[in-house]
């Protein structure tokens, strides 16, 4: 990517870059913790989501913190990526408020069902159910303006399946975004339809 195509993305879609950056300002701080180039258990304990220290010590805010923490440099990478290339589409398409309205609510989502589902003495963190909920958005959008709602359900599903079945995959967190994705696509595509066929398509109110 040439740097003026780079100024353009980051100009267009700044939000998706801004959360970016501060996954990395997040995991300079989990390797500050750690005392070194990986990440450890101490760091994890202080920053992700410790089922135990969320329903017994009521540390809430491990539901929003962990959506911005990241076990290694692979996890980050990787949910850097996506972000960058599914996120920044998404934030063109619906807007920043909505984008970020989503992309919390997918994350935290995520987390409460791994509350719900998960043993108390597990550690997870990552952007994952963040990105799952991006990702079911735009399948479902694509999905309701194209009027194939099964269609976009079975590539949603697929999604899920391969990107899940891996060990130490937080499969609760990627099913909780994913969710909260496919009901925002649906809504969004519904809404846009609607002004479509108002032919007010020019003004969709960012």
């Amino acid at each position: 990517m040439a740097l003026n195509d780079l100024y353009k993305a980051i100009r267009h879609a700044w939000l998706t870059y801004t959360i970016a950056a501060i996954n990395f300002l997040v995991f300079g701080y989990e390797l500050y913790l750690s005392g070194g180039l990986a990440v450890t258990d101490r760091a994890l304990l202080k920053v992700a989501l410790v089922n135990y220290c969320v329903t017994y010590c009521h540390e809430y805010w491990r539901l929003i913190s962990a959506i911005f923490v990241h076990l290694d440099w692979i996890h980050l990478a990787m949910n850097t990526f996506f972000l960058l290339y599914l996120g920044s589409q998404l934030e063109i398409l619906v807007g920043r408020a909505r984008f970020l309205v989503l992309y919390l609510t997918a994350g935290i989502f995520g987390n409460l069902l791994t509350l719900k589902f998960l043993g108390p003495f597990i550690i997870s963190g990552g952007a994952s159910g963040a990105l799952f909920g991006i990702a079911g958005a735009l399948i479902m959008i694509e999905g309701t303006l194209k009027r194939n709602i099964q269609m976009a359900l079975g590539n949603a599903f697929f999604l899920f399946l391969i990107n899940s079945w891996l060990p130490g995959v937080n499969w609760v967190a990627h099913l909780g975004g994913l969710i909260v994705g496919l009901a925002f696509g649906y809504n969004y595509g519904i809404y846009v339809r609607r002004k479509i066929a108002k032919m007010e398509y020019w003004d969709l109110g960012w």
